[in-house]
């Protein structure tokens, strides 16, 4: 099976323009920092706050898991990513609050919103328009406003970028514009070399991973500390552009359970196909657990993928392996004939939920 010469069967399939999104990902970036230098906050704004949280789902809620990915190592602040209607009780008025929903009608988002507001959080909200927006601007909220016109998942450089960028201004974090400019590039080169469909399948590292999960169940590892936003992020665009179930786990976790259950059923296993996938700067015991964990399963599965991190800086590492992973879901879409865009469950599920 081959993915070569295969700009008609995209045009075919591909009628939300997915691929439209995907190639301008880069220059999303680009215009992301600029969103955010152009967003003023007085550094007063961010006094006496002592912890971060970040308000999201779905492809809203990513931005934030890359940005705490990210920090991790920098920031003395922790930072919380709340997937839920209600917020932890130690949220209070010296949290900085985050309300991120690309919509501005995201209904888990709304709810905590509300209560952060009872709460007397400091509330910065990024969104491109809808109800979260008219309730900010009612409430006296700063509010972040990033371009509408695509699906939430297709706007992670608008939900992480401009975010970074106001963290560095307000003085929580080093200057990052360089490493962002790094990022852009680093997913520029990899989509005109490796990625775009204008690559041979041989040459193709995103065609040649779909290929090989056609039919199959991806099974995603990576590291708790370096990798895991990418993981979560595979697994969500395999979901909904490819429309494919996956299963993902980290390291060091994953070897104090998950391991032992690679036994049974053994006609199932080997239908799964793993993907490791590996930083430069993952910890030396991660990268020998990963290799000891691999050779004990390669027998067990259909077979082991590993995905390195391209770039020097960390954000740059991390934006290269999260874009393989779109541009492999995007493929096996294309493989699955389906159009990448359309999420029709989860509108049926919204439309069931508005009753």
């Amino acid at each position: 099976m081959r993915l070569d010469n295969i700009g008609v069967l995209i045009s075919n399939i591909d009628k939300g323009n997915m691929l439209k999104i995907l190639t301008g990902f880069p220059d999303q970036c680009r215009e992301a920092l600029k969103i955010g230098k152009r967003f003023i906050l007085p550094r007063s704004y961010f006094k006496g706050i002592d912890k971060i949280v970040f308000l999201g789902v779905g492809g809203s809620a990513i931005g934030a898991d890359l940005i705490r990915t990210y920090l991790w190592d920098e920031i003395k602040l922790p930072i919380i990513v709340n997937r839920n209607y209600t917020l932890p009780e130690f949220v209070d008025k010296s949290t900085l609050l985050f309300a991120c929903s690309y919509s501005g009608d995201t209904e888990e988002t709304i709810s905590a919103y509300k209560e952060g507001i009872r709460k007397k959080s400091r509330i910065i909200v990024l969104t491109s328009g809808g109800s979260l927006k008219g309730m900010a601007e009612r409430n006296g909220i700063p509010c972040l406003i990033i371009p509408q016109g695509m699906p939430p998942r297709g706007a992670l450089g608008y939900s992480s970028i401009p975010l970074i960028a106001l963290l560095s201004k307000a003085g929580l974090t080093g200057e990052k514009d360089a490493a962002i400019l790094e990022s852009a590039r680093v997913m520029g080169r990899l989509c005109k070399e490796e990625l775009s469909p204008e690559v041979d399948t041989v040459e193709n590292i995103a065609k040649s991973i779909a290929i090989r999960l056609y039919n199959k169940i991806p099974v995603i590892y990576g590291s708790s500390d370096h990798t895991d936003v990418a993981v979560t992020r595979w697994r969500g665009q395999l979901a909904e552009n490819a429309k494919c179930l996956s299963s993902s786990h980290l390291f060091p976790e994953m070897n104090h359970n998950e391991i032992v259950g690679w036994e049974y059923p053994k006609n199932l296993l080997k239908g799964l196909v793993i993907i490791l996938l590996r930083d430069t700067e993952d910890n030396p015991r991660i990268k020998k657990r990963m290799d000891i964990t691999g050779g004990m399963l390669r027998k067990k599965s259909n077979g082991i993928i590993e995905v390195c991190s391209r770039g020097n800086g960390f954000l740059s590492r991390l934006f290269s392996l999260i874009y393989i992973g779109d541009f492999v879901s995007f493929y096996l879409a294309i493989l699955n004939r389906v159009d990448p865009t359309p999420v029709e469950r989860i509108k049926y599920l919204k439309k069931e939920l508005a009753k």
